[in-house]
């Protein structure tokens, strides 16, 4: 079976960080540390398509893709 990526959102959420594919409806974790979530979601990711591989369930092709769009400069203000 040819490999897949899955694009993953990473959020700083207050003291935690939360992490979700996407791509696959309800795989997401939370977790205390950045390498935390990252370890977890790629756990979550190979468990559900796994668990979709077993249902006999087609397993969903990445669409999702990433955009970095950096923040406008600010404007001086007038005085």
């Amino acid at each position: 079976m040819k490999s897949l990526q899955y694009a993953v959102v990473v959020e700083k959420q207050g003291k935690s960080f939360g992490a979700y594919v996407p791509d696959l409806p309800g795989c997401a974790v939370v977790g205390w540390s950045r390498r935390e979530v990252q370890a977890g979601i790629r756990k979550a990711i190979a468990i559900y398509v796994e668990d979709m591989i077993q249902d006999g369930e087609p397993v969903p092709k990445p669409t999702a893709s990433v955009l970095w769009v950096p923040r406008p400069a600010r404007k001086a203000r007038a005085k």
